[in-house]
């Protein structure tokens, strides 16, 4: 029954937030009988909502459970003033992400309407390949996750996006030598990207932050001591906030 609502939940995402039965039936490969029985009894908990159209959404309840998750209440809550502090200076996107699995999950976004337009929000999954913070995050997984992610064929979301893994594993060694990762074009034409890892008390990655605009391609190490320095107080303020979860509990997901 769990994998069944599972499913159901899953079949909703960014491209995806309203659904009808039937596009729920499809997407979660269950029966049309089973997913009107288990969405019926979603819509009454709450996990799900039903708009004026007939389509379904994802329902408060949810949302309220997921305000409980640690990524949000610990890593989002410290690294927001910073976040907010790097955006004033540098006008551009910024984001906060970990990995989960073999995605950049975004746990927060500052920008404003200057701002380059980007396909990223708070709570959606990128590709780690083709993302600053991805492959910030992707240089310091484990030996055994990088290598796993380059036998898997990825994605090209555009002409620039790095696909060979010959060539993306020596951007990612580059990335741990120097620091910081970047990328040009590689998510959205006309957007290029700059970011650095988040590490806790022992040293490990748990995070990233990077920045996201028009011009960074030419000069991204501009960038690159605020980006460090905000990556810096946040790893500070992490250890110093006591009556907290392990930093383990906030690493990302093999």
């Amino acid at each position: 029954m769990t994998s069944r609502v599972l499913a159901v939940l899953g079949a909703f995402d960014a491209a995806h937030p309203a659904l009808t039965l039937s596009d729920v039936a499809r997407r979660s490969g269950l029966p049309l009988a089973t997913t009107h029985r288990l969405v019926a009894e979603l819509v009454t908990g709450r996990a799900l909502a039903r708009a004026a159209d007939g389509r379904y959404t994802i329902g408060v309840r949810l949302w309220e459970a997921g305000l409980l998750s640690p990524l949000h209440t610990r890593l989002r809550e410290v690294a927001l003033p910073y976040l907010q502090e790097l955006y004033t200076a540098v006008r551009e996107n910024v984001h906060l992400a970990v990995r989960d699995g073999d995605e950049a999950l975004y746990v927060e976004k500052v920008t404003g309407h200057r701002s380059v337009p980007t396909v990223s929000r708070a709570g959606g999954r990128l590709p780690l390949h083709a993302t600053g913070v991805g492959k910030a995050l992707l240089a310091y997984a484990p030996p055994e996750v990088v290598a796993a992610h380059l036998r898997r064929p990825l994605r090209r979301c555009t002409a620039y996006t790095v696909t060979e893994p010959g060539r993306l594993a020596r951007e990612l060694s580059t990335v741990r030598e120097r620091g910081w990762a970047r990328t040009h074009e590689e998510m959205t034409l006309g957007s290029c990207s700059v970011a650095v890892p988040v590490r806790d008390a022992d040293g490990a990655v748990l995070a990233a932050i990077g920045v996201v605009g028009h011009s960074l391609g030419t000069a991204p190490q501009r960038l690159v001591p605020a980006l460090l320095t905000a990556a810096e107080r946040i790893a500070a303020r992490l250890a110093d906030t006591a009556a907290v979860p392990a930093a383990g509990a906030l690493r990302s997901t093999a």
